[in-house]
């Protein structure tokens, strides 16, 4: 964002008060098994409050804080694309109209847009920077479907098809220790993705978290999580495949500890985050370092 813009640019979240097609009834009422949205959720995103009053208090909070001065307006809860298009417009012409906004993020499913969206989204990305968000989770559909996703992996490759060459940015969201794959198998995503026309991603550990499909079966017969030093040493695997083209946005996720059941690490998001970095340092590698061994493999 510094190189695009000369400046450093925060997202601020709002929650528009989405819902999603697999808890409406359209494709199910129970959600994907692990999904709390409180795990990430800010506690500024009130969908009581309009647009304008949550990026007004979002943008007031992060300039106090960081100093910043531009922003994206981060569309996250839930499926953000989930509404007729008409009612998509209003709600981000609003959230676009606050004078330090410089564009959008948003969040969705890859089965939750079709050609009239991605029209529109194109066409503000004539005038704003637009980014996408897909959550994917995982590439494998045997994964898909022990979350109970309600798409499979071509859902997610239509979305991209459909919205590469459109001056949109697209990102991916990846969760990888579901207890359907194997640890290469986790890792052979990041060889994937990496040949596709995505230019962020987002990868965490999967965490139970309460109020979930997943804790329960989670506490009726507990399976393998990511342990802490187990977990580093797979994420710098995981950034050495990689292809270097590709913006990291996420590489670990900080449930609250109040609803949080595991795994419980202990530390802080600096505290991960330095520890990758040091974990990089220690064995002498980077991001991509085998991304082109990888694609030639």
């Amino acid at each position: 964002m510094r190189k695009k813009f000369g400046q450093t640019v925060y997202k601020v979240n709002v929650d528009a008060g989405f819902t999603c097609p697999n808890r409406d009834g359209t494709l199910g009422v129970t959600g994907c098994i692990y999904c709390n949205n409180d795990s990430f959720r800010p506690n500024s995103c009130k969908p009581s409050l309009s647009i304008s009053e949550q990026v007004q208090a979002g943008i007031g909070h992060v300039k106090k804080r960081y100093k910043a001065d531009k922003f994206l307006v981060y569309f996250q809860a839930y499926t953000n694309t989930y509404a007729p298009l008409a009612e998509l417009e209003k709600m981000y012409s609003e959230a676009l109209s606050h004078p330090d906004v410089l564009g959008l993020a948003i969040g969705t499913r890859p089965d939750a847009v079709d050609e009239e969206k991605i029209a529109m989204l194109q066409d503000l990305a004539s005038r704003y920077y637009i980014l996408i968000e897909y959550g994917l989770q995982s590439i494998y559909d045997r994964s898909l479907e022990y979350i109970n996703r309600g798409h499979n992996y071509q859902a997610f490759l239509d979305a991209v098809e459909m919205t590469k060459n459109r001056n949109i940015a697209i990102g991916a969201h990846l969760i990888v220790g579901f207890p359907t794959e194997t640890r290469e198998e986790m890792l052979a995503m990041a060889d994937t993705i990496s040949r596709l026309p995505v230019q962020f991603l987002k990868v965490h550990q999967l965490q139970i978290v309460r109020e979930t499909p997943l804790a329960g079966m989670y506490q009726e017969k507990p399976f393998h999580v990511f342990e802490y030093e187990e977990y580093l040493d797979f994420v710098v695997d995981f950034i050495e495949r990689t292809s270097p083209e590709i913006v990291f946005q996420r590489l670990y996720a900080t449930a609250p500890d109040a609803i949080l059941i595991a795994p419980e690490w202990g530390r802080n998001r600096h505290r991960i985050l330095q520890d990758i970095e040091k974990r990089l340092v220690l064995r002498q590698t980077h991001q991509g370092s085998k991304f082109a061994l990888a694609a030639t493999g």
